[in-house]
């Protein structure tokens, strides 16, 4: 040791470049854990990181969620004109005035600040032109629209899209199609009996409509809403792209779902309204604030989605697929994978 070489075990204590082996690099430190090292703040941050609902936004930042909401959007576009054109000839036949005017003011409710910009008024006092028009505009688009929702939310599961023959897939797209219809039908049904019973109610005992009295009816058209969108989300999450998710966890997202929904519409009424009215946008001001309140609809129903998909593991997930598509195609695979060797051509060796 006398010639000044270090002795092994201190020349390997230093490591490579001179640093300790313990130690670790810079590079390797992520943004998460240089914010949750933060003094003061950084608990705050890592309790987010390890939270639920951001193991959630990571997993639809995987999948491209921004674009899945954008197909979403466009589809969902196209086919809102032909519904409402639908809609409104079936309406201007069945109901009375007072009755279309109850459904005038429901969709000013669903969708506020654009429906005055929309002039409903004229697609009743002229639905029987349109009705036909808008019935066969509504088959292909809305087929286009069940299939694109419903490859968009078995993406966000990681199941790949259902086979069959591409005619019977239409058609079945729009039964699935009018069942929707006919879930959001009732609910609204279910909805308007309730909160006309809850009137009824209240003046059958003469309480005025002032004060305690005007909140809690205020707060049970608010119930009955989210009521009537919890159905719906039910049937958007579960049913139409054919999973079975953890009941706890479908519960917990349909109910986000519809709370989100409705504060939605109490906060981006007036904004919405603001980009409808403003000139600059002239004739396309109803029409983006259109896609803008379809867009962040569509967002939230990919984090309900997400929040049912994360609830389970990603070998689960192929369980939860109800239309069995994952798990053909394992089980194909499975099989397809014990082929038998071929038989090397030429005679046979001997033995």
């Amino acid at each position: 040791m006398g010639n000044g070489t270090k002795p092994p075990s201190a020349a390997g204590a230093t490591g490579i470049g001179g640093r300790h082996p313990g130690t670790v690099r810079e590079r390797d430190i992520t943004f998460e854990e240089r914010l949750s090292r933060l003094p003061w703040v950084g608990s705050a941050f890592a309790a987010l990181f390890a939270s639920r609902a951001y193991r959630v936004y990571g997993y639809l930042e995987d999948r491209t969620w921004t674009r899945l909401a954008a197909a979403v959007t466009f589809t969902s576009f196209l086919t809102l004109f032909p519904v409402i054109a639908l809609a409104a000839a079936i309406a201007a036949a069945v109901l009375s005035d007072a009755r279309v005017t109850d459904v005038e003011e429901w969709f000013a409710d669903q969708v506020p600040g654009i429906s005055q910009q929309l002039d409903l008024r004229s697609f009743f006092e002229n639905a029987g032109a349109i009705g036909l028009a808008a019935l066969l505009l509504l088959l292909p688009t809305g087929a286009a629209w069940v299939d694109s929702l419903r490859g968009t939310l078995r993406t966000v599961w990681d199941l790949p899209e259902p086979e069959g023959n591409p005619l019977l897939r239409k058609a079945k797209d729009l039964g699935v199609l009018a069942g929707l219809g006919a879930v959001v039908l009732l609910s609204l049904t279910a909805s308007a009996l309730a909160m006309n019973a809850v009137h009824w109610a209240t003046g059958w005992l003469g309480v005025p409509r002032n004060g305690i009295a005007q909140s809690l009816l205020t707060t049970a058209a608010y119930a009955l809403a989210i009521a009537s969108t919890f159905a719906l989300m039910l049937y958007v999450l579960a049913w139409l792209p054919g999973v079975r998710p953890p009941r706890r966890a479908l519960v917990g997202a349909c109910l986000v779902g519809a709370i989100g929904i409705e504060v939605l519409k109490l906060l981006l009424g007036g904004y919405l309204l603001n980009i409808a009215g403003r000139t600059v946008y002239g004739a396309f001001g109803a029409p983006i604030a259109l896609l803008i309140w379809i867009n962040l609809i569509a967002k939230l129903v990919l984090a309900c989605c997400a929040w049912t998909a994360t609830a389970v593991s990603s070998e689960e997930r192929t369980g939860a697929d109800v239309l069995g598509t994952a798990g053909r195609r394992r089980a194909a695979g499975a099989f397809g994978g014990r082929r038998r060797r071929r038989r090397p051509s030429g005679p046979a060796p001997r033995r």
